[in-house]
């Protein structure tokens, strides 16, 4: 068999869909496997948008998202990728070209050494120097990749190697159970949650698969802990409930903060610390942190934790959980449920408090009719528009923290954020991975205008596909989260702002369809319309940041210490 075909049927025993890339000169004996196969080739425009697709593949389904590049430029184009997968614990396979190894007559034209390019970003990075061993290699692979904690692998094909001959044979899919923490951890937590006076559940992003949600919902519901959310944590439960206290989206003094200063104990579920961290352990209670290096964060008081992951937690100077409970979330969480008891020394008055002032916090604003728009009458309507199942896929920007703030996410991953890497320019891709898994929900990017320019191209990809999808672009021509730093640190406003294409007439010119808005009152309209319609559909919004440093960096905490 030809080492292609032989790596093409072992991806197909692995399960693999779709492979998102941009294939090269030393791709072609694969692409020519990949041709009579199951698996469908998704042809994009940039590695990078490949890469971010793949990742976003795996993030929604736990399978391992398969991404394709050839040597060289399209190589390195994998690496924001590949970081993006790493940090945000989403299983991907990257699979990379390469000149003959045997024998070469190029010398080194477009050659880097890209294993050794992504050792510090992946889990797993080999090149396949025999095709004897691609069975092993590829098995591996997928089973690093999924692997707690998931994240990014790599496999370097070269181009001699990929048109050997072998009779070598797939390795079949391992089947695993992941282990369960000891009784005595959980006998341990629940100790410690009987003992509590003011427990405090978080829920983190490796909380946010399906099987971990209906088990932190019957937790909630039987034993009454309210409960908050990291930002890639958003929707394990529905945030309706009259238990959630909000997303920790700032990084302290909000009104959430009021909150877990008042716990004395917190069960954090599933949190890694690459996300910005939501609080602060330290011994003393207080608002505010001494130490300059951590101004500003919010601080958890004496709180002690307890760690529900799958791993045990990396100790680091902000946190240093007291007990860990190591193993399947989902199964941890149904024995902490079924041993839990309701104290009579457990007082939430505080954090009740604290979420009647959030709540009538987050109203403000959500009927301002200025234009261009208001973040907060921008997230109202689009939280309006889409349907309890509709899906939102952000860019990095400053309004990521109004709609992590702000949006209530139903049900899990409907808003899918990143706040590991928060790269720009993932936006829109991550939208076509997203209506590509669910082609019958509805999908709307929504990127800052510098995002998006990052990775426009790919609405080629998106009408090319015939995909339903709304791509928000929020214009101010400048790199707002940056201003927004700018202002808060005290600097004059200098070097952030750009030009702009005309949105409507550059979507228009993909053969998707570009809208405008102007005025606030004409955006609802708008935004049905556009769900409700085929195709690719752009519209150009229009933002007025000018209140982001008033409201975030000072009213916030004035508000919020007044409580």
């Amino acid at each position: 068999m030809k080492a292609s075909d032989l790596f093409v049927k072992a991806l197909e025993s692995e399960g693999v869909e779709y492979i998102f890339g941009i294939p090269g000169e030393e791709n072609l004996d694969l692409l020519n496997s990949l041709k009579d196969s199951n698996i469908r080739l998704i042809l994009t425009r940039h590695e990078q948008a490949a890469g971010f697709m793949a990742a976003t593949y795996g993030r929604l389904t736990g399978k391992t998202g398969v991404c394709l590049a050839t040597l060289g430029p399209g190589a390195t184009n994998l690496v924001t990728a590949a970081a993006y997968a790493q940090l945000g614990a989403m299983p991907m396979l990257m699979v990379t070209g390469q000149k003959p190894i045997k024998a070469s007559k190029q010398g080194e034209f477009q050659i880097v050494d890209v294993v050794d390019m992504m050792q510090p970003l992946t889990k797993y990075t080999r090149q396949l120097s025999s095709a004897h061993n691609i069975p092993a290699r590829v098995r591996e692979a997928f089973r690093r990749a999924g692997d707690e904690r998931p994240g990014a692998v790599h496999l370097e094909l070269p181009e001699d190697i990929a048109r050997d001959e072998t009779d070598a044979g797939v390795i079949p899919r391992s089947h695993f159970t992941n282990p369960r923490a000891s009784d005595d951890a959980i006998e341990a937590a629940l100790q410690m949650l009987h003992s509590a006076r003011h427990p405090l559940l978080l829920i983190g992003a490796g909380a946010n698969r399906r099987q971990t949600c209906a088990a932190l919902r019957a937790f909630v519901d039987k034993s009454g802990i309210p409960f908050f959310s990291t930002q890639m944590g958003k929707g394990v439960i529905d945030e309706r409930h009259p238990l959630f206290l909000g997303t920790a989206a700032l990084s302290g003094e909000d009104y959430l903060h009021r909150a877990i200063e008042a716990a004395d104990l917190i069960i954090n579920v599933g949190h890694d610390v690459v996300e910005k961290p939501p609080f602060i352990m330290d011994d003393e209670h207080s608002g505010e942190v001494e130490n300059p290096d951590l101004a500003g964060a919010g601080k958890a008081g004496n709180a002690r934790v307890i760690h529900v992951n799958y791993i045990t937690a990396a100790v680091d100077a902000v946190y240093h959980p007291q007990q860990g409970v190591i193993g399947d979330i989902t199964d941890s969480i149904e024995r902490l449920t079924t041993g839990v008891k309701i104290q009579k020394q457990w007082d939430f008055s505080r954090f009740m408090t604290v979420k009647q002032h959030l709540d009538a916090h987050l109203r403000e604003g959500v009927e301002d009719d200025r234009f261009p728009l208001y973040p907060q009458r921008l997230v109202a309507e689009i939280r309006r528009a889409m349907p309890e199942d509709g899906i939102i896929t952000l860019d990095n920007g400053i309004y990521k923290i109004w709609f992590a703030r702000n949006y209530l996410a139903y049900q899990p991953n409907t808003v899918l954020l990143d706040n590991a890497l928060a790269t720009m320019g993932a936006g829109l891709p991550s939208a076509i991975a997203v209506k590509i898994v669910h082609p019958d929900r509805k999908v709307m990017a929504i990127c800052g205008d510098g995002g998006f320019m990052m990775n426009s191209q790919e609405l080629e990809t998106a009408v090319r596909l015939e995909l339903d999808l709304v791509v928000l672009i929020l214009r101010d021509d400048a790199y707002g989260m940056i201003k927004w730093k700018q202002a808060n640190m005290g600097f004059e406003d200098f070097g952030l702002d750009y030009g702009n294409p005309d949105f409507v007439q550059y979507a228009n010119s993909y053969g998707a369809r570009g809208h405008r808005i102007a005025s606030a009152a004409g955006l609802p309209t708008l935004l049905q319309q556009c769900l409700n319609e085929t195709g690719v559909h752009l519209v150009e919004v229009p933002i007025d940041y000018i209140d982001n440093d008033r409201i975030l960096n000072h009213a916030i905490k004035e508000q919020s210490r007044a409580i």
